[in-house]
């Protein structure tokens, strides 16, 4: 064979292999991060619904104004500096240079407004909220201003609250939604871009770095400081949801982080030497059961503090977390060892007992129908609760209809106010960061209002708002601490829920991945992929 020949094949044979690497997808050069996230994602609303899946899609394609740090202080985001009026009736605000959609225009004052607007009649913090504004507008494309009609203490901790549903802004052509339809441009100004075109429900979501996003400079705490992306893509595989499978992923290096680690692996994951159960959090969640408070037999408060009797915390924690050194009763429906962490009014539950609910229920006149429990399949973290519930319901008399489905079709079941009987339902269970709930204003089972209330199960109540209403005035923390036990005295003797204790969710990730820091959620800026 001659030497040219030679060189023509070899030309050939590095022609052919360039044409394989072009042809190997962009990203699958790339740093890429991979997670399993905690559930399927199928709402992309963020502000239509509180589950956290869409929280945490939020947080990657949207930005805030203001965060909340480790700490709990608020601090800003979007924002750079503002005003507050001597008699704290008008803030005015600058939005920080820099600010771009992911279609590359600028953010401006009336993006905010309408995006302020569309949460505000969605979530509990900012329904409040609107009860104190006039009026909000922008003299500056950089500036905005909320008057108050009446002034109130809790203006930024609104704006910066950490959980759902989340301020996130919008452009003002999605922000003028009606709040109870879906958005259906995902348009952010965060540190990702989301790939639509690759979204597959079930299967995967997947977000791209924003190359145009100005981190703040100050080092990230909780939803505060820089949103610095260290990688080109993030995949969020929707397809694992065996909790076994996702710890076999991970160890086999096909997946980088699982977000909600499966508690019966919990102890396997430590012991792996190319495992790590990063520290991101240091406050945690609580169970709750909830109500539907429009039909019958939870339209009667007395059925409800049955129920609240019956569930004793330690029968729930145990099943569904089962690690001891993961999880601790506590009777606070505000988080215990938070600012307004209290259990006045709690005894019902804390002493009540199965012997206690039985005669509750007798006393109610219960009739016999069916409890429509839903129980999500395919949600680890909560998976198990309906069944402890199912069991408990039915020691102290109730019949029990528990139905299966998965996590997606119960939150938009949930929404539906229909009889249970007729596709609604009686009671679901779910979880709450400490974030959530730990304020009488922000904690959603707070509002009873009924059917104008801002969440699922609509209780209903004059006290209440009365008390929250007095508590939003309030200026000194004495009187807010006293109106906090006032709030959750009622709230138990109404029955707004059950609170199931307390617990933290272990997340577990590859030894290669650095960066995370304490911000009590998922969060996926500033890690780093060696």
């Amino acid at each position: 064979m001659s030497l040219s020949t030679l060189f023509k094949r070899g030309a050939l044979g590095l022609a052919a292999a360039a044409a394989i690497v072009a042809a190997v997808p962009a990203h699958a050069q790339s740093n890429v991060l991979r997670v399993v996230p905690h559930s399927n994602l199928a709402v992309l609303d963020p502000i239509w619904t509180t589950a956290y899946m869409s929280r945490n899609h939020g947080y990657m394609i949207y930005d805030t104004l203001f965060g909340t740090d480790e700490k709990g202080q608020i601090k800003p985001q979007m924002v750079d500096t503002w005003t507050i009026s001597p008699d704290n009736r008008l803030y005015t605000f600058k939005l920080r240079k820099g600010l771009l959609w992911h279609d590359g225009t600028p953010v401006t004052g009336e993006d905010v407004i309408a995006s302020i607007g569309r949460w505000g009649k969605r979530d509990a913090m900012g329904s409040a909220l609107m009860q104190f504004v006039s009026r909000m507008d922008s003299p500056a494309p950089d500036t905005f201003r909320i008057f108050l009609g009446e002034a109130c203490g809790f203006v930024l901790e609104a704006l910066g609250k950490p959980g759902s549903s989340v301020p996130f802004m919008m452009p003002k052509r999605v922000a003028d939604t009606d709040p109870f339809k879906q958005i259906e441009d995902y348009t952010g100004s965060g540190p990702y871009v989301f790939k639509r075109d690759e979204f597959k429900p079930g299967d995967k979501a997947v977000y791209t770095k924003f190359d145009k996003y100005v981190p703040r400079s100050e080092p990230p705490s909780g939803t505060t400081g820089g949103k610095r992306v260290f990688v080109d893509r993030v995949e969020w595989n929707l397809a694992l949801r065996d909790a076994q499978a996702q710890l076999a992923a991970l160890q086999k290096g096909e997946v980088d982080i699982i977000e909600a680690l499966g508690f019966d692996f919990y102890e396997a994951a430590k012991k792996d030497t190319s495992i790590q159960i990063p520290t991101y959090s240091n406050i945690g969640l609580q169970y709750m059961a909830r109500f539907n408070h429009l039909h019958k037999p939870f339209d009667n408060p007395k059925v409800r503090q049955a129920v609240i009797a019956a569930f004793a915390q330690e029968p729930f924690l145990r099943a569904q977390v089962g690690v001891k050194e993961l999880y601790k009763p506590c009777y606070s429906m505000f988080y215990c060892n938070t600012p307004y962490g209290t259990t006045a009014g709690s005894d019902i539950q804390a002493k009540g007992g199965m012997r206690k609910a039985q005669e509750l229920l007798k006393e109610s006149g219960y009739d016999g129908t069916p409890i429509v429990v839903m129980k999500p399949t395919d949600l680890a973290s909560i998976q198990k609760l309906p069944d402890v519930a199912a069991q408990l319901l039915r020691q102290a008399g109730f019949k029990v209809d528990l139905q299966a489905m998965d996590w997606q079709t119960l939150v938009g079941r949930r929404a539906k106010k229909d009889a249970p009987d007729k596709g609604g339902w009686h009671m679901f269970l779910t979880a709450w960061t400490a974030h959530d709930i730990w304020s009488p204003i922000s904690n959603p089972t707070m509002d009873t209002r009924g059917e104008k209330s801002v969440w699922f199960g609509w209780a209903t109540d004059d006290k209440l708002p009365a008390l929250r209403d007095q508590f939003m005035r309030a200026t000194d923390e004495p009187t807010k601490k006293k109106l906090a036990d006032a709030i959750h005295t009622r709230a138990f003797e109404i029955g707004t829920h059950a609170a199931l204790g307390e617990y933290q969710q272990p997340m577990a990730a590859r030894k290669n991945i650095s960066g995370f820091f304490i911000h009590n959620g998922n969060i996926y800026w500033n890690l780093k992929k060696d």
